[in-house]
């Protein structure tokens, strides 16, 4: 398995865990010129972009180490045009991060911000 089709196995299982968590999935793989963002989904008043890390194991790290400033940067930079594409512009947003591991999924609920 390749590394997009095990990033494609963990998006879904993220989607599917969110939305037991209540949110509302509002687009999947958004991509603009500045990058991607794997999830845009609704957690009450807020518009959450979800960064999604899928794993086998922790032998270069913990998921969530992969969220570092530069790509915490892209996912602004996306964002900001998602909002601005969707008529949500001054909306409350948040930054998650999911990380997916072959026995646990955690939440990592306003993972940083801009």
């Amino acid at each position: 398995m390749n590394k997009r089709q095990q990033g494609g196995i963990g998006e879904n299982i993220a989607a599917k865990y969110l939305q037991k968590q209540g949110y509302k999935i509002l687009q999947r793989n958004y991509f603009c010129h500045f990058g991607e963002i794997d999830i845009v989904a609704q957690d009450g008043a807020y518009i959450v972009f979800v960064e999604v890390k899928a794993r086998t194991s922790y032998a270069f790290g913990a998921p969530r180490e992969a969220v570092d400033w530069r790509k915490q940067q892209t996912i602004v930079q996306c964002a900001k045009l998602w909002l601005t594409a969707n008529g949500k512009y001054g909306a409350p947003v948040r930054f998650d991060v999911v990380e997916v591991m072959p026995e646990q999924v955690t939440l990592l609920r306003d993972a940083f911000r801009c």
